[in-house]
């Protein structure tokens, strides 16, 4: 092979028992956004991606035919390895640019509103874990020296403890209708809703010993469990994603259950921005009004110890 021709295996293939196509569009896309495959070079051929995905050619030509509509990929076709647009950036960040996975696109937008000196971060969601992963960037640039807001304030609305979650659930109604295997899964989520919004609010808050920059982190827990997660940067971005379930099976105290939940992580996220158009800028501002009508009226305390 020789230099130009970008080698899909120039790191290890990610471990995962069946790819779909646009797992792996989703895989080349953060290859192409990290620079492990870069403008111009030419992709490896669908045979190749094939074995190393371990999927069919059809799965192939499906992921790199998403990434071409995206402008990210020029020349794809059966007859020779598809190339990387020169201009990455427009792809991935002009007008129009297509929605992305929620930790690719939070990621980028987090970051971004850290560059601002009064930071506002509103979030709706079932456990706090994008969130937290997402505010490692910013995070990283403040302890470096090369940003620094003068206040930050974050809030969040998480599920009580207090209500029948609707997911994550046993996918089988018999091995839920005991309740152990409910109890379990009731049991995990909660834990990782208090641990994460720990560490995020731990995170934050050490930015006052650490750098003076005035910080406020708000926790209040929802009556219901959120069919989606939204979250609102600065009074003038709104990202908004879909809960979509799935079935799959989970290790719970060393037996496999089947459950029905959603992978917060990879779920598509949308963004709204203010100034955009009329449809964006509606679409924030209601956003705003319905996220501080649940923190108002029918959100209460949240004890992140319990």
């Amino acid at each position: 092979m020789n230099g130009e021709h970008a080698a899909v295996n120039g790191r290890s293939r990610p471990q995962r028992a069946q790819w779909t196509y646009r797992e792996v569009a989703d895989e080349l896309r953060a290859r192409i956004r990290s620079g492990l495959l870069r403008p111009g070079q030419r992709m490896p051929t669908q045979a190749q991606l094939a074995d190393d995905f371990g999927v069919e050619r059809s799965a192939v030509r499906q992921a790199l035919g998403i990434l071409q509509s995206e402008h990210l990929l020029a020349n794809v076709s059966k007859g020779s390895p598809a190339t990387v647009v020169e201009n990455t950036r427009a792809a991935f960040d002009g007008p129009g640019a297509p929605p992305q996975p929620t930790m690719v696109a939070l990621s980028q937008k987090v970051s971004a509103a850290f560059r601002r000196q009064e930071v506002e971060i509103d979030a709706l969601c079932l456990t706090a874990v994008s969130l937290t992963l997402a505010m490692g960037e910013p995070l990283r640039l403040i302890h470096a020296g090369r940003i620094k807001p003068a206040t930050v304030r974050v809030r969040v609305l998480l599920p009580s403890r207090d209500i029948d979650l609707a997911f994550p659930a046993p996918a089988d109604a018999a091995v839920g209708a005991d309740g152990v295997t409910g109890g379990r899964l009731r049991r995990n989520w909660l834990e990782q809703r208090n641990a994460q919004g720990q560490v995020l609010r731990h995170n934050l808050l050490a930015l006052r010993a650490t750098h003076g920059i005035d910080v406020q982190v708000s926790f209040r827990a929802l009556p219901f469990t959120p069919p989606v997660k939204l979250y609102l940067l600065n009074n003038a971005q709104a990202l908004f994603a879909y809960y979509t379930l799935t079935r799959r099976g989970e290790q719970l105290d060393h037996e496999q259950v089947d459950v029905y939940d959603a992978q917060g992580l990879r779920q598509t996220l949308f963004a709204f921005e203010h100034g955009s158009g009329l449809r964006d800028t509606t679409f924030v501002e209601q956003s705003h009004l319905w996220f501080n009508s649940l923190w108002n009226t029918i959100s209460t305390d949240l004890n992140l110890n319990s």
